[in-house]
């Protein structure tokens, strides 16, 4: 495998654009998730990251800064990418940016069968079980774990 670049991507950008293009293959024509749901008003605020390899964006996510944590999201890896730790090293890349900046608190809403991949990097499941984009997720946070319930 080639080296995995992680690149922030300004949100009116080619890489942008790209980043844009692998969230709609994987969210909106794997997944058939609504495209009106898919972009939405945080996608211009958002501070944008992308997996490149091989001279193509394989990767994206997004990070939302909000008043008690940021959020992760958007996180999609191209279908033949998967299984490298490239959503992994996505996420490390951001958090450790974010980190640098003197944010630490982490919050995510995971597909359900993706929890392992984020429990790995030190998030836990909390609340109950509830859809988007017509799949289940759970709310996880690397913070105040000790008060993190599950509900169903």
């Amino acid at each position: 495998m080639s080296d995995i670049a992680i690149l922030t991507a300004p949100v009116f950008s080619t890489l942008a654009n790209a980043a844009f293009a692998v969230r709609r293959e994987v969210f909106v024509w794997e997944q058939k998730v609504p495209q009106e749901e898919e972009l939405d008003h945080y996608d211009l605020t958002a501070i944008h990251y992308v997996a490149i390899s091989e001279g193509d964006v394989v990767g994206t996510l997004r990070l939302i800064d909000m008043p008690e944590h940021t959020k992760i999201g958007r996180v999609a890896v191209r279908q033949a990418w998967r299984g490298r730790g490239i959503a992994r090293k996505l996420i490390e890349k951001a958090m450790a940016d974010k980190r640098a900046s003197g944010k630490n608190r982490f919050y995510l809403t995971a597909q359900s069968d993706k929890l392992a991949l984020y429990e790995k990097l030190g998030f836990v499941a909390f609340g109950p079980e509830f859809i988007d984009g017509g799949m289940p997720h759970r709310a996880m946070r690397d913070y105040d774990k000790a008060t993190a319930t599950l509900l169903d």
